[in-house]
């Protein structure tokens, strides 16, 4: 059964999306079966994987509704062993939609049990928000990842969110673990981004990935061609970074099974 990762962090600009995308892509390439699932209503990661979120006519707004079940909203992507359920921006309307549905908050999770045993890994793309599709997220995970960007205020709202994450645990699903704190867009040249680092790894300790995703232009180009980093350019920081995290992320969970 494959393991589902919520990547999630309500302030915009952390690198999400970019998490999302890159590692679903390195996972793929280390040969892990993938699905992506687009829960943001800006469709970044849509759009990040070379589809044409105009023309998306089956997604995560479908799914979410139990419309359409999961397997027909799936469609393959140009990166190896990953596919996406793409996501459109009627995804927006979802919240007003869902709130009188009973068990609203676990249709993420009841949609996608008929294709979980087709992946080693669900990863799913949150919006930068607690709303209710990021709470069907995390109610649907088994665990989540946390980008924390080595920059001002890179604490903020890290404790809201912890907090959000606490009540999930205790009423929607108890079975959800932080798989990690990712730090993003560090630059070992700025004293702050060190300060950052040495912050959060005082107050999380092991919770903090021992990858550290760096800045770096290349990462910042490719969604604008429509792949990931591994497939824009293999050979750049970003690649490596996101490629060392696949690593690190199958061996922390293959261990975890052999225990």
């Amino acid at each position: 059964m494959g393991k589902i990762i919520a990547i999630a962090n309500q302030k915009g600009g952390v690198g999400k999306t970019t998490t999302t995308v890159n590692l679903a892509a390195a996972l793929g390439v280390l040969e892990q079966k993938v699905l992506l699932v687009d829960a943001d209503p800006q469709a970044n990661a849509t759009s990040g994987l070379g589809i044409e979120v105009e023309k998306v006519e089956l997604g995560t707004y479908q799914v979410l509704e139990h419309a359409v079940p999961a397997k027909k909203a799936i469609v393959k992507t140009a990166s190896p062993n990953v596919d996406i359920i793409p996501a459109h921006i009627d995804l927006v309307a979802i919240e007003i939609e869902l709130v009188d549905r009973d068990r609203r908050e676990y249709m993420l999770k009841e949609a996608l049990k008929g294709v979980q045993d087709d992946y080693d890994y669900i990863v799913i793309d949150c919006a930068p928000s607690l709303g209710l599709i990021t709470v069907n997220a995390l109610t649907t995970a088994n665990s989540v990842i946390i980008p924390i960007q080595c920059e001002y205020y890179a604490l903020e709202g890290l404790g809201k969110l912890l907090n959000t994450i606490k009540s999930i645990q205790q009423i929607h699903n108890p079975d959800l673990d932080i798989e990690g704190l990712l730090l993003t867009m560090y630059d070992s040249r700025l004293r702050l981004s060190n300060q950052v680092v040495a912050e959060v790894k005082k107050h999380f300790h092991n919770m903090v990935f021992k990858t550290i995703i760096q800045r770096n232009i290349r990462l910042g180009e490719a969604p604008s061609f429509g792949e990931s980093i591994i497939a824009y350019d293999a050979t750049s920081r970003g690649a490596v970074n996101y490629i060392n995290l696949a690593h690190e992320i199958i061996k922390k969970n293959s261990d975890g099974q052999s225990n």
